[in-house]
């Protein structure tokens, strides 16, 4: 499984001709499309578990989170916040579920679709801590730009959560993109490529780095 990972292929070769226009068509047009209801089911779960957790504590955000490695992480450097891992596979969570026989009590790891719980986050006003996002390489088609997060309607949507942002990559290209939607949208943006021996905070990051691929970091105050 290790050692052996491809890097990324793409028919794009540079930051996407469509990406400034894309961007500000959402910017000015909010994403009105129905919320479903399995999103408005897990946000009535998190806002449960929030109000017990203690709902003054600062909340972060591990979007995509897979099978959780990387929230457990973040939950056991922050004991002093709530965590939320979401992830629209429940094969993937239930991985976790075995994984990690004990999870902390500020960690809640949620089943559903990011963009539409964002929007419910978003239309209660809560505001971020932290927002990671550090699945790698999503939609390297260059005709599937309107996927990748930057150039989905729900951008502006995660942009007003606010936090910190951080996201992680081992195709430069998409979190070029990432700094140059930011940078259209009014944020200033940090790229910088990762050390060789840092942590990995994911299965994705471990195999690239075995595989002795580049891995790099987009942050972000948003």
């Amino acid at each position: 499984m290790f050692a052996n990972s491809r890097s990324v292929t793409s028919n794009q070769t540079g930051i996407h001709n469509d990406l400034e226009r894309v961007v500000h068509r959402h910017l000015q047009r909010p994403w009105q499309a129905p919320i479903a209801d399995h999103d408005a089911q897990a946000f009535a779960q998190l806002q449960q578990w929030r109000q017990v957790q203690g709902g003054d504590r600062p909340l972060m955000l591990d979007s995509g989170c897979g099978t959780g490695r990387s929230s457990l992480l973040l939950a056991s450097q922050h004991p002093e916040a709530l965590v939320v891992g979401v992830d629209q596979s429940a094969v993937r969570l239930e991985r976790a579920s075995r994984r990690f026989q004990a999870l902390p009590d500020n960690l809640l790891l949620l089943r559903a679709d990011c963009a539409g719980l964002w929007r419910l986050m978003a239309g209660e006003g809560w505001q971020l801590h932290r927002h990671q996002i550090l699945y790698p390489n999503p939609w390297p088609k260059s005709a599937h730009l309107k996927r990748r997060w930057h150039g989905h309607p729900v951008w502006p949507t995660m942009l007003s959560l606010g936090g910190e942002l951080e996201m992680r990559s081992n195709w430069l290209l998409y979190l070029q993109e990432v700094q140059e939607a930011l940078a259209i949208s009014g944020i200033r943006a940090q790229l910088s490529e990762l050390p060789v021996q840092s942590e990995p905070l994911t299965d994705f990051e471990e195999k690239y780095q075995a595989s002795g691929q580049v891995n790099w970091r987009l942050t972000a105050s948003l």
